[in-house]
């Protein structure tokens, strides 16, 4: 039998093409043999639109992107989220303190706070994915499908893609930048939602749960490393 490479982006059933390639240049997509739709619409569209049909957070769109296409940027979207969640923080926490030395000696200091915060939005990024992994490891014998570690940190990490909103957030500061930001975590939290339902196939309840228990250990590590900062 041939390999499964790809999957319906309205149904999830598994496919071996997108599309048959006939002669003289003709092209034919693929109807998938359980809903009867195409297998993947979006191969004929523009990525303008399947960016917009994911900011929607289309299911469809996240299935497209997820598992018919090559894109393999999210471990450099890793870090440079990782890089804006840092700035965000190191701009809050300059715009508390009051320096008058007109040497600015303490540059050294504030890049070091810099790396600080950069270093606690790994942490806090890794026990919000611990919580996620553990808990869909507790109940993998209740899942519909296979789960595959891989596979969800690749679609949790592209659906983090957000958290890149808060630099402009930021730079344009105004009196409703805490609402903005405010808003643009629950986009992303409700981005991550969406792909573990692509990638499990399974009820937005139980996606929404996923990243709950994610979100509760991600809270827990920062309130643990804000207590720890005060301590000393």
């Amino acid at each position: 039998m041939a390999a499964v490479l790809y999957k319906c982006i309205e149904c999830s059933q598994e496919a071996n093409e997108l599309h048959r390639d006939y002669s003289n240049g003709v092209l034919k997509i693929t109807i998938c043999k359980s809903c009867q739709k195409p297998v993947d619409k979006y191969i004929e569209y523009d990525p303008v639109i399947i960016l917009i049909d994911a900011i929607l957070c289309k299911a469809q769109a996240y299935r497209h992107i997820i598992f018919n296409t090559t894109l393999n940027i999210h471990g450099k979207l890793f870090v440079f989220c990782l890089l804006c969640e840092a700035y965000l923080r190191w701009s809050q926490l300059q715009g508390s303190k009051q320096s008058s030395d007109p040497a600015d000696i303490i540059r050294y200091t504030k890049e070091w706070d810099f790396y600080r915060m950069f270093g606690l939005a790994a942490l806090e990024l890794m026990m919000f994915l611990v919580g996620v992994f553990t808990f869909l490891w507790l109940i993998k014998g209740y899942l519909k499908t296979i789960f595959e570690p891989a596979m969800m940190l690749k679609a949790l990490l592209l659906s983090s893609y957000g958290k890149l909103l808060v630099i402009p957030a930021v730079i344009w500061e105004h009196d409703y930048s805490p609402l903005c930001l405010h808003l643009i975590k629950v986009f992303v939290l409700t981005s991550n939602s969406q792909a573990v339902r692509v990638i499990l196939n399974c009820s937005r309840r139980l996606s929404f749960l996923v990243i709950f228990i994610g979100l509760l250990m991600e809270t827990s590590a920062s309130y643990f490393f804000q207590k720890m900062e005060w301590s000393t």
